[in-house]
């Protein structure tokens, strides 16, 4: 048997064994949506406002809600604000729930402690990194893109493989 259609085959199989344990994790509940939603900032001091956003939904509207703010619309995936209680507990996570169409979304919001009064700059060291995203852009992976991702690494492999073979003489 050749190398080439031997190492593809290697990788197709490989391709094979991860696309069902890509597809069990997402019936597991591991987050995944078919519409994209965010709450920004995650972060807000109680009594503030954080915009919320929901798109890709096939319903003209979502509803959101939460335990620290009244239940909000969005409607034809533009930005809703709400406003946050003022009695809300600092430093507590509350859970934001999108529903679009029962389909159900969940992201955290975090409310600010204190006010800020007793901090001086240079006595806190923070405890990681800045906390960068994507932009919003990019939702957590699926299984479809899983796939698409495995076959690509396999195909470049493959090529890669076929192109040395042909170039060093050898397979001809």
């Amino acid at each position: 048997m050749r190398a080439i259609p031997l190492a593809f085959l290697s990788l197709a199989g490989a391709v094979a064994l991860l696309a069902p344990a890509a597809a069990a994790h997402a019936e597991e509940g591991g987050g995944i949506t078919s519409f994209a939603f965010s709450v920004s900032p995650s972060t807000v001091e109680p009594g503030g406002t954080v915009t919320l956003t929901a798109t890709e939904c096939p319903a003209k509207k979502v509803t959101v809600s939460s335990g620290v703010f009244e239940t909000v619309t969005v409607h034809d995936g533009r930005p809703a604000t709400a406003k946050v209680d003022e009695n809300a507990k600092p430093g507590a996570e509350y859970d934001v729930t999108f529903d679009c169409k029962g389909e159900k979304g969940h992201a955290p919001l975090t409310i600010a402690g204190g006010s800020g009064g007793t901090h001086r700059p240079g006595t806190v060291k923070p405890d990681g990194g800045a906390h960068a995203g994507t932009g919003g852009s990019f939702t957590e992976p699926g299984p479809a893109r899983s796939v698409a991702g495995w076959t690509l690494v396999a195909c470049a492999v493959g090529g890669g493989v076929f192109l040395l073979r042909r170039r060093s003489g050898e397979g001809v």
